[in-house]
C-alpha cells in the first residue's frame, strides 16, 4: 500500500510540475503580446484617425492613409482561404477515409509536413514563376490567392485529418449500419461533427496568410496604388508589404516610423477581428454538434 501510494505521490508531483511548465508558456506567450500590443499602441495610436482607415496614402507614402492596404489584406486572406478550404478539406478526407494505409500513404504525409516546413519565400517566387508566368496571371491578386491558399493548404489538411480522426468510429458505424452509403455518412455524419476542428485550422491559416510578405512580395504585392482594384488580374497594396516597404525602402524612413507602427497595429487589429469572427462561429458549430 506505501508503495503504491509512493508512486501516487510521485504522480502527482509530477503532474503539477508539468501543469506549471504549462502555465509558465502560456504566461510568457501572453506577456509577450500584451508587450507587443503596448508598445504599438504608445507607438501607432497617434496616427490612427478616420483619413488613416479611409484615406490612400499621399506624399510619396509619407501621408494619407492606408484603405487600399486593408482591402488587399482582406482580400488576399479570404482568397487564399477559397483555394485552401477545398482542396485541403478533400484531401484529408481522401487521407484519412478511402487511401489505403501503406507506404504510398506515408509518403503523401511526409511531403505534406514537408510543405508546411518551407519557406514562405519560396512559395512566392514559385507563384511567380507558375502562377504569374507560366499560366500568365501576371503579378495580381488571383496569384497572390493562388500562392497564398497553397502556403496555407499543409495547415488546412493536418488540421482537418486531426480532426477527422477525432470523431468516433462509432459514428460512422452507426451510419452505415442505417443503411447510409459511405459518402453520406462522411457527409453528413463525418464532417459535421469534425467542423469545429476544421474551423481551428482555416483560424490558423487565416491568420498566417493575412501576415505574410515575403510570399506576396513577388506574386500580389505592389509599392504604391492610389485606388481600390477593380480586377482580379491587377496586384494589390497589402498591409505585411507597406510595412515593410516603409521601414526598409521608403524616401523617409523616420519621418514615416509612426506610420509603420500604425500600419503594425491595424494589422494586428484586422487579424483579431476575423480570427474572432471565426472562433465566433466555430463556438455555434460546437454547441450545435
Amino acid at each position: 500500500m506505501r508503495g503504491q501510494r509512493g508512486k501516487m505521490h510521485n504522480k502527482k508531483i509530477t503532474q503539477s510540475f508539468c501543469f506549471g511548465l504549462l502555465r509558465c508558456a502560456a504566461f510568457v506567450n501572453a506577456l509577450a503580446l500584451g508587450i507587443l500590443m503596448y508598445f504599438l499602441i504608445i507607438n501607432g495610436s497617434s496616427v490612427i484617425s478616420w483619413e488613416f482607415l479611409t484615406q490612400p496614402p499621399k506624399n510619396m507614402m509619407t501621408e494619407g492613409g492606408i484603405m487600399p492596404c486593408i482591402v488587399g489584406t482582406f482580400l488576399l486572406s479570404f482568397g487564399a482561404m477559397l483555394v485552401a478550404l477545398p482542396l485541403g478539406i478533400g484531401s484529408a478526407i481522401y487521407l484519412n477515409e478511402y487511401a489505403r494505409p501503406g507506404r504510398l500513404l506515408r509518403l503523401i504525409r511526409l511531403g505534406i509536413n514537408n510543405l508546411a516546413g518551407v519557406p514562405s519565400i519560396v512559395f512566392g517566387l514559385f507563384g511567380l514563376a507558375f502562377f504569374a508566368t507560366e499560366l500568365k496571371f501576371q503579378v495580381s491578386l488571383l496569384t497572390g490567392m493562388f500562392t497564398l491558399g497553397f502556403l496555407t493548404l499543409p495547415v488546412v489538411i493536418s488540421a482537418t485529418e486531426e480532426a477527422l480522426k477525432a470523431v468516433p468510429s462509432t459514428y460512422r458505424e452507426a451510419s452505415l449500419g442505417l443503411g447510409a452509403t459511405k459518402w453520406q455518412t462522411i457527409y453528413k455524419v463525418v464532417l459535421p461533427a469534425a467542423l469545429p476542428g476544421i474551423l481551428t485550422g482555416a483560424i490558423l491559416s487565416l491568420s498566417r496568410a493575412a501576415g505574410e510578405t515575403a510570399a506576396i512580395m513577388y506574386s500580389a504585392a505592389v509599392f504604391y496604388s492610389p485606388k481600390l482594384i477593380s480586377s482580379i488580374f491587377e496586384p494589390v497594396m497589402a498591409l505585411p508589404y507597406h510595412i515593410y516597404v516603409l521601414a526598409t525602402a521608403g524616401t523617409e524612413i523616420e519621418k514615416t516610423r509612426p506610420l509603420q507602427y500604425g500600419t503594425s497595429l491595424v494589422l494586428i487589429a484586422l487579424i483579431f477581428g476575423m480570427n474572432f469572427i471565426a472562433i465566433y462561429y466555430r463556438a455555434k458549430m460546437q454547441k450545435k454538434y
